[in-house]
């Protein structure tokens, strides 16, 4: 049994910070990427951010500059630091990784069950 567990969310004004962890843990072989999403309110699940064993990131359009997605292999631990927040950075945001178990040679996504942030006046 694999589980990512997110932490660090909550109430924040614009302009204000927040930073994200999400702890892998279980039967867990190795993990390929592991990256954030979020969703608000009627909208599609996004990606935000994400990161390669090899220290790639990539970042959605609308948080570049502002936010940074970070990580500790050795602690199976994936974050994100928030900068700069605005209103409309408002959703669950849900950590992801490319997992391969013991149970399942191949990889396969698991998903945490997300942290609210809410970003308001």
């Amino acid at each position: 049994q694999v589980q990512l567990v997110e932490s660090g969310g909550g109430l924040v004004q614009p302009g204000g910070s927040l930073r994200l962890s999400c702890a892998a843990s279980g039967s867990i072989r190795s993990i390929d990427a592991m990256g954030w999403y979020r969703q608000a309110p009627g909208k599609q699940r996004e990606l935000v951010a994400s990161t390669s064993t090899g220290g790639t990131t990539r970042y959605a359009d609308s948080v570049k500059g502002r936010f940074t997605i970070s990580r500790d292999i050795a602690k199976n631990t994936v974050f994100l630091q928030m900068n700069s927040l605005k209103p409309e950075d408002t959703a669950v945001y849900y950590c992801n990784a490319g997992i391969r178990s013991f149970r399942s040679f191949n990889s396969n996504d698991y998903w945490g069950r997300g942290t609210q942030v809410t970003v308001s006046s």
